[in-house]
């Protein structure tokens, strides 16, 4: 399995029946679309309608014994600056890698790595996701003006659909702790030179042990290194209800990252968010007023996984020399990225809050 980033350019082509051009995943319409003659395609009609999401096993794959269909090799080239796989049509030689803006001069080497099983097919088109993040530019009161008119005029997004894992697993979790009641008890304290009676919190444990059960569905893992990590949490929820069967027909005008976190990494943040869970599990198990855990032994079983692309709308603009990048929610709209901040602005704003405090500083004194 590879461990860098990759971004994979659609390679598949889709003919359009009626005049030959490639068809186009059209988000507005959820259909295949033709740019040049207008042509409809429904994915309904097609053989992958009838295709169900399954889980791999997770131990399986872990000794690499998935069946070869299940794989998949690509051809890609490496960022100078952030790292990221950039893959390119066969006759580009050099281009803009789309998470840092940084010129990419092909250097293809060949990825093995684990075939999607699912995508959340884009449902907001390119300029409605533009609009989205100038309108969030325009929330930043701080931010540059001449970045948000450079964010305005500049090139396009791109769609590019994020690699994540999500992991199936039955729980069940052995404790031991404490119950803790809480009862008051009065006291006498002086206060202001009198006696006064005070009640005073305190905590009466118990030893507390037994067993919890929990089957966790879809947890979700972020496989990219590409973009920061709290980016793409800001972009939650997604609503992994709608996760269609994964098909090449999706990304037809898109592109995909391939996944840097492997599986085996992905499961380790999977497991700490489980035992989070867990753990406010047997809290609540334990009761009362006050809980400790002193400890837990979990077993884990029937352990699946999924590898799924999410839709994201990217924008990488360089401006005085920063690199700044923004990414919207290709279902949802919402907005997520860096928070430039104008000096002249945060100076200025110095400069009215002394001046209203000095005004009010005034008038007050005048008043008393």
């Amino acid at each position: 399995m590879s461990t860098e980033a990759q971004i994979q350019q659609a390679e598949h082509h889709f003919p359009c029946d009626t005049c030959g051009a490639d068809l186009r995943f059209d988000p507005a319409q959820g259909q295949m679309v033709c740019a040049h003659c207008g042509h409809i395609e429904s994915l309904d009609q097609g053989p992958w309608a009838a295709a169900k999401i399954r889980e791999l096993d997770f131990n399986t794959a872990l000794k690499g014994d998935l069946p070869a269909p299940e794989m998949e090799e690509t051809r890609v080239s490496s960022c100078p600056n952030c790292a990221a796989e950039v893959a390119f049509d066969p006759n580009v030689h050099a281009k803009e890698c789309p998470f840092c803006a940084t010129p990419v001069v092909t250097d293809t080497g060949t990825h093995r790595h684990i075939k999607p099983r699912a995508v959340l097919p884009f449902a907001l088109d390119e300029r409605t996701a533009h609009d989205a993040m100038n309108d969030w530019l325009g929330s930043l009161w701080f931010a540059p003006n001449g970045l948000q008119d450079y964010a305005r005029k500049g090139r396009k997004m791109d769609g590019i659909y994020v690699p994540y894992w999500t992991y199936d697993a039955d729980t069940t979790s052995r404790y031991t702790g404490e119950r803790g009641t809480v009862y008051y008890q009065t006291r006498q304290v002086m206060r202001d030179g009198k006696p006064t009676t005070v009640r005073v919190a305190k905590v009466r444990w118990r030893a507390a042990r037994g067993q919890v059960a929990r089957f966790f569905d879809d947890v979700l893992v972020l496989a990219s290194k590409s973009l920061p990590k709290r980016f793409t949490d800001g972009l939650a929820p997604w609503d992994l209800a709608a996760l269609e069967p994964y098909t090449p027909e999706y990304l037809a005008g898109f592109r995909a990252e391939g996944y840097a976190v492997t599986l085996e990494q992905g499961f380790i943040e999977a497991r700490a968010i489980m035992d989070a869970t867990i753990r406010r599990d047997i809290k609540f198990d334990i009761g009362g007023d006050r809980q400790r855990v002193h400890r837990v032994d979990t077993q884990i079983r029937d352990v699946t996984f999924k590898h799924i692309l999410l839709p994201v709308w990217l924008a990488a603009y360089k401006y005085r020399g920063e690199t700044y990048r923004f990414v919207v929610n290709g279902r949802t709209g919402k907005v997520q990225g860096e928070r430039p901040y104008s000096a002249i602005k945060i100076a200025l704003a110095a400069i009215v809050g002394l001046s209203v405090a000095a005004a009010v500083g005034y008038f007050y004194a005048m008043n008393q």
